[in-house]
């Protein structure tokens, strides 16, 4: 665990744009057990990789797209294990991975982006990986 005042720039990072924090394991039960509409995931941590590709390529997806998920909601590895755990249960049969984006749609999951995805990409690939999920199944 980190200490909160180091994280809580890192949590307020997706919060500010509409990104809710779940922080238990029965929030994310609760979000993820919906079966109508579209839930993006964002699986944040404090890693290099997230502050500069997968924090930055959720906010500019999410910013720039027509066709949005009904529900936007992050977990913080290394801070809230169970709900993060409960998460990636969800996410199976993806290895836990941190970052990590996943994208729900009447409670399946439909796209998954891994760590190795983010390491490996440049900004503009995710971003376009995140756009192309949302206007196929988010479409209105």
């Amino acid at each position: 665990m980190y200490p909160e005042y180091m994280v809580a720039p890192i949590r307020e990072d997706l919060t500010s744009v509409g990104f809710e924090q779940l922080m238990t394991p029965e929030e994310v039960e609760s979000v993820l057990n919906q079966k109508e509409g579209t839930v993006l995931v964002a699986i944040n941590s404090v890693c290099g990789c997230a502050a500069s590709k997968a924090r930055p390529a959720l906010k500019m997806a999410v910013a720039s797209s027509e066709n949005k998920p009904s529900k936007l909601v992050t977990v913080f590895a290394g801070m809230e294990g169970d709900a993060v755990a409960k998460a990636r249960e969800f996410m199976l049969p993806y290895p836990p991975s941190s970052p990590s984006i996943a994208l729900f749609k009447d409670g399946e999951l439909v796209h998954m982006i891994e760590r190795h995805h983010i390491e490996g990409n440049d900004l503009t690939r995710i971003v376009d990986s995140l756009q192309g999920a949302f206007e196929d199944y988010c479409a209105k």
